[in-house]
């Protein structure tokens, strides 16, 4: 089955389904490095490297014939807002460029991702967000579901959970239990973040090199995953830091952030270091347990996290590992950037991306669900799905 990849990032999301078998022949990012990192992991797929909003669906160089799926994670930011548009309301986000591509495109499925919290959000003027986009999936031909997974419990070395809305074409049945993709690893058997680099070499702050030797084998079974067809470690190089910083780093233990450090250790205020600073956030350089999987990574991770065994913040591959990303995927683009920089930095396009083992649990469902498209009873009612989603929807 080919699949299109809207919002395509660095190449999460199409890659675990990939992993499941599905072909990717279209990915649309409008990020320079983002969209570098893409093509350089996959030379076969027609990278468009342009704003969404700016793209006519009928330029595309591929046939709607070819197509059965559409994936990606539209930002639930608003891209255009002005006079009393509502900021909350996704129709005035990048959602209706993907609702866009689905009405076009007319694949037999879709699956899009989001943040957890959208299922909770409201509109200015009290409709559930999570209902206008059923509905406008429902208006496009679809039938909807959503579906909450945790990375966790599909061999990701992370605690990560996420919303997928998941539709089909009006034509098919749609089973929601059906569609969720059976748990692959219960709590005692997680990922954790210590099986997920402990076989990688071994650096201090400002060391590491772009391309390093493996100083072991393989410890465990994660690791020979994401090692298979890997002759060298890539993007391992650690963050430069101030004695300061890694003096205060050394004072945090598992479990504790920058707001545990002693007052001597504390965070000064910028531009003067006698000075205590007021401003604290407790998940700013945190530790992480060792041996349990790492909270979420996200876009900011490159500060979020302190690495469990060394003074030091997470290098990119460490980051890539904890989300599941085999070592033989290489990131293009600066490792980090200056907060007027507008292109994404290795550790943003890591953070911002669907773990690929997620997302191949999620394809391999939906692969077995067609298979078995003629046995499966349809479920599927728009009064049922809006109580389903008061109880926020299927949840595994």
């Amino acid at each position: 089955m080919n699949i299109v990849d809207l919002f395509a990032g660095c190449g999460g999301f199409s890659h675990g389904f990939k992993l499941a078998g599905f072909n990717s022949i279209l990915a649309v990012e409008k990020d320079l490095w983002a969209s570098e990192t893409y093509a350089f992991n996959n030379p076969s797929v027609h990278v468009v490297t342009q704003d969404i909003t700016t793209l006519n669906a009928s330029d595309l160089p591929i046939s709607i014939s070819d197509v059965d799926g559409i994936i990606g994670g539209p930002p639930c930011q608003g891209f255009s807002l002005s006079g009393n548009r509502d900021s909350k309301d996704p129709r005035n986000s990048l959602f209706v460029e993907f609702v866009r591509f689905v009405k076009y495109l007319s694949p037999k499925f879709f699956v899009m991702e989001n943040v957890l919290g959208l299922l909770s959000m409201k509109t200015k003027s009290r409709q559930c967000v999570k209902d206008i986009v059923s509905d406008e999936f429902c208006n496009a031909g679809y039938k909807v579901c959503t579906i909450i997974l945790n990375a966790c419990d599909y061999g990701v070395p992370q605690s990560r959970q996420r919303v997928f809305f998941v539709g089909v074409k009006a034509n098919y049945p749609l089973n929601p239990r059906l569609l969720t993709p059976p748990i692959k690893r219960a709590a005692q058997q997680y990922v954790s973040l210590a099986d997920a680099i402990s076989d990688l070499p071994v650096i201090e702050a400002g060391c590491g090199l772009e391309t390093q030797q493996y100083p072991m084998p393989p410890q465990n079974e994660y690791q020979s995953m994401v090692r298979a067809d890997s002759l060298l470690v890539h993007n391992h190089v650690a963050m430069r830091h101030t004695q300061r910083l890694v003096d205060r780093f050394s004072t945090i233990g598992f479990g504790q952030s920058v707001k545990h450090a002693s007052e001597e250790h504390s965070q000064r205020k910028r531009g003067d270091a006698n000075s205590i600073s007021g401003k604290v956030f407790s998940q700013n350089n945190m530790r992480p347990y060792p041996d349990k999987p790492c909270p979420t990574v996200a876009a900011s991770f490159q500060s979020n996290f302190i690495h469990p065994f060394h003074n030091r913040n997470f290098t990119a591959r460490e980051g890539a590992r904890i989300q599941s990303f085999p070592d033989t995927y290489i990131f293009k683009g600066k490792r980090t950037t200056m907060s007027w920089e507008k292109h994404l930095s290795q550790y943003q396009q890591i953070g911002n991306a669907v773990p690929p083992l997620l997302a191949r649990a999620l394809a391999e469902r939906i692969l077995w669900y067609f298979d078995n498209i003629d046995t499966i009873g349809d479920q599927y009612s728009p009064v049922k799905e809006a109580a389903q989603h008061s109880l926020l929807a299927y949840s595994v």
